[in-house]
C-alpha cells in the first residue's frame, strides 16, 4: 500500500485503480447500514430507562456526531488527502458558520429577558407608587 491511499475515503476512485460498480455500491450499504444502525441507536436511546436519564443528552449528542461523520466519510467521500483540501476547508467553514450562528442565537436568548421592557402593567403599578 502506498501512502496516497491512506488519505481516501471508501468508495474514491483513483486514476490508475479500475473500480467495479458493485464496490460502490457496497461502499453506499456500508454507509446506509451504519447511518441506519445509529438512527435506532438514537431511539433506542430516548426510549430506555435502561440509561442514566442526565446522560441521555449527552448520549445523543455523540451519536448525532457518528452520523455526521458516516455521511461526510461514505457519502460525500470527505477525507483530508491532499486532493480533497477545498472540500475539507469548505467543510470546516461550514462548521464555523453554523457555530457561530447558534452561538449567537444562544447569547441573544439568555439576554434577552434583561433587555426586555416590563409590561404596561407593572409600569403603571410603578407610576402609581
Amino acid at each position: 500500500m502506498t501512502t496516497a491511499s491512506y488519505h481516501r475515503a471508501p468508495g474514491d476512485r483513483s486514476i490508475d485503480e479500475q473500480e467495479t460498480i458493485s464496490s460502490g455500491v457496497f461502499v453506499y450499504t456500508i454507509g446506509l447500514l451504519l447511518a441506519v444502525i445509529l438512527t435506532a441507536t438514537a431511539f433506542w436511546v430516548t426510549n430506555t430507562s435502561l440509561l442514566w436519564a442526565p446522560g441521555i443528552p449527552l448520549g445523543l449528542a455523540v451519536l448525532a456526531i457518528a452520523q455526521m461523520g458516516v455521511h461526510v466519510v461514505f457519502f460525500l467521500h470527505i477525507t483530508t488527502g491532499p486532493d480533497n483540501t477545498n472540500n475539507v476547508l469548505a467543510l470546516a467553514f461550514g462548521v464555523l458558520i453554523v457555530t457561530l450562528v447558534v452561538a449567537g442565537s444562544l447569547v441573544i436568548m439568555a439576554n434577552l429577558n434583561g433587555s426586555m421592557m416590563p409590561p404596561a402593567e407593572l409600569m403603571d403599578m410603578q407610576m402609581k407608587y
